[in-house]
Order: structure tokens, then C-alpha cells, then sequence
């Protein structure tokens, strides 16, 4: 139903910041609770933050809390990551999701193809 294109990944050094976007067609942008989730290598998958459909709400991890803001603008089909003071645990391939709930991952149906971010100490 909905498409999702990633954005804005890339290696940076710890301290940095990067905004991440996720570009979305094909479906009602703002019937989906959007959200974004990452996976490093031999590690699990991890909720990062999620967003309700209009944005009133938001959702993160322990791990991001205070570091990355998630927001999202419906008149352009958008979804933003923004993260600040990023740590080389952050290192990790970030996927933008849609779905029914943003703050439960089971309920993210939809996956863009996801975008590298890579932090260096």
C-alpha cells in the first residue's frame, strides 16, 4: 500500500548529528503511525522512535531518549529522524516503517529499504 524511501545516512564521528528522511507514496500518509527502527550487524532488530499519525504523539527507545527527536510533516508524506550526539553504538541500518501503532513495532507492516549510518569514535 505505501512505499517508503530512506535518506540522509552516512558516516560521521561521535558527537555529530545527522537527520535522516523517509519519503513516502503510494498510500494515505497520514493514516499510518510512522516510525523508525535500525539493525546493526549481529544484533537484533531495535525500535528507535515511533510517531501517531498526526504527530501527536511520540515514542522512543531508552537508548535515543533525549537524543533524537522523530517528527513528520503529512503535507509533504515525510518522516524525519533527527539525531544528535551520536554514539558509535548508534552504527546501524536504519529502516523507516508505517504502520497501525507507533508505539508497538509489531504493528510496522511497511519497510523502506533502509539507509547506513555509521559513527566513528
Amino acid at each position: 500500500q505505501v512505499q517508503l524511501v530512506e535518506s540522509g545516512g552516512g558516516s560521521v564521528q561521535a558527537g555529530d548529528s545527522l537527520r535522516l528522511s523517509c519519503a513516502a507514496s503510494g498510500g494515505t500518509f497520514s493514516s499510518y503511525a510512522m516510525g523508525w527502527l535500525r539493525q546493526a550487524p549481529g544484533k537484533e532488530r531495535e525500535f528507535v522512535a515511533g510517531i501517531s499519525r498526526f504527530g501527536g504523539s511520540a515514542y522512543y527507545s531508552d537508548s535515543v531518549k533525549g537524543r533524537f527527536t522523530i517528527s513528520r510533516d503529512n503535507t509533504k508524506n515525510t518522516v524525519y529522524l533527527r539525531m544528535n550526539s551520536l554514539k558509535p553504538e548508534d552504527t546501524a541500518i536504519y529502516y523507516c516503517v508505517a504502520g497501525r501503532v507507533a508505539g508497538q513495532t509489531a504493528s510496522y507492516d511497511y519497510w523502506g529499504q533502509g539507509t547506513q549510518v555509521t559513527v566513528s569514535s
